[in-house]
């Protein structure tokens, strides 16, 4: 078994298997890091809890903001005596938390992160040792990366690297419908999309048909376009969204980052995704808000034939299996179809640029994923630009 193998994260659905898990551990240096946001909440008194005693010596820290490489190697710094790293918060603390605990334990991957490069995709290697053990409890839905070998990275100047590698992974991720009970409902409705955007989009960027595993990432699909459209009948009867619903949520958040769902697929068959990330990062919008601009044109350019961003035929068979959640509400067109789904899920798809802007932003886009890289597929820079000007338009 090489150091750089790492098991999927162990999931467990609420604190109290979480209780169990840490009866189980040998590790009693423990440090929690959470969300400020979050640190007086329920679940972050529920964790802490489950620490009190003489069995563990238990630090908390808390954090806010995104942090970037600098902060990520100060953090890891003050990791120097745990043993075992709880992660409390939404995307942005657990990718610290992933970061952190990798760097605190692997001096070799802190040279990797700071290799000069304009490639937005740092791959750590096969044989990267995994750092700290990391629990992570998640408070918000959608980006599931409390399961995944995956992480955003800030760098002054430089915008958001996205870090990928096994040894990322955390041990443990808690479910517990607790954590999201405060999430606002919009942010819930935005959560179902971006795991939906997730799952679907390395479906329609390649170009093979992979009968096991499409029928998987449909079905994975369909299930979370179903829970969108509860999440969107309980926002309009004025009714919170109930502990089931979020919890249905965030296992298929998680579902969506399995390895199976993936491969013999083209690792870069996400050309959606890394536009739309540029797009967020430079206006300083919410990435669903980016994804929701782009994504009815996106698939309005597939289904024309722009073979390099996906596959019409398969956009085609997937949506039709969507659009039958919703036959009356929904388009045939996958184009218009999407826009409207999103429209019905109370989703701010507008953002503003000017010409100039959405010029820089292309060019940055490619330069971090194209012009030689193969992440884009060949796609250029004006192509670009004419996909973010349909967007702000």
């Amino acid at each position: 078994m090489s150091a750089g193998w790492h098991a999927p994260a162990q999931q467990l659905i609420g604190c109290d298997s979480l209780g169990a898990w840490f009866t189980g551990r040998p590790e009693r240096r423990i440090t929690v890091l959470v969300d400020e946001a979050v640190a007086s909440a329920p679940v972050t008194a529920t964790v802490r809890a489950l620490l009190a005693g003489e069995r563990y010596r238990t630090r908390v820290l808390e954090l806010s903001g995104p942090g970037d490489l600098e902060s990520v190697v100060d953090l890891a710094d003050r990791l120097a005596d745990a043993e075992l790293v709880v992660g409390i918060g939404g995307g942005s603390l657990l990718d610290q938390a992933k970061l952190a605990a990798l760097l605190r334990t692997n001096p070799d991957a802190y040279a990797r992160l700071t290799v000069p490069q304009r490639s937005g995709l740092l791959v750590l290697g096969p044989h990267t040792a995994h750092g700290l053990p990391l629990v992570a409890v998640p408070t918000t839905v959608g980006t599931g990366t409390e399961s995944s070998g995956v992480a955003c990275l800030g760098y002054p100047g430089q915008g958001k690297r996205l870090v990928m590698g096994t040894a990322l992974r955390p041990r443990a991720a808690v479910l517990d419908p607790a954590a999201t009970a405060t999430l606002d409902d919009e942010l819930i409705a935005e959560g179902v999309l971006e795991a939906l955007f997730r799952a679907v989009s390395p479906y329609v960027g390649d170009h093979g048909d992979l009968p096991t595993e499409d029928a998987l990432v449909e079905t994975i699909a369909e299930r979370l376009v179903r829970l969108g459209h509860e999440v969107r009948d309980a926002r309009r009867a004025g009714r919170p969204t109930d502990d089931r619903l979020r919890l249905e949520i965030a296992k298929l958040s998680a579902l969506s980052h399995a390895e199976w769902a993936h491969l013999g697929r083209d690792l870069y068959a996400v050309k959606g995704w890394l536009i739309a990330n540029e797009l967020s990062s430079a206006l300083g919008v919410r990435k669903m808000t980016a994804v929701a601009a782009i994504l009815p044109h996106l698939w309005r350019a597939i289904s024309a034939g722009e073979s390099r961003l996906g596959s019409a035929v398969r956009l085609e068979r997937l949506w039709s299996r969507l659009r039958a959640t919703d036959p009356d509400a929904l388009p045939a067109d996958p184009a218009a179809g999407i826009e409207a789904l999103v429209d019905s899920w109370g989703i701010d798809r507008g953002i503003t640029a000017g010409p100039d802007r959405l010029a820089a932003i292309a060019g940055r886009t490619v330069r971090a994923w194209g012009a030689g890289l193969p992440m884009l597929g060949g796609l250029r820079t004006g192509e670009v630009y004419g996909l973010l000007a349909e967007a702000a338009a």
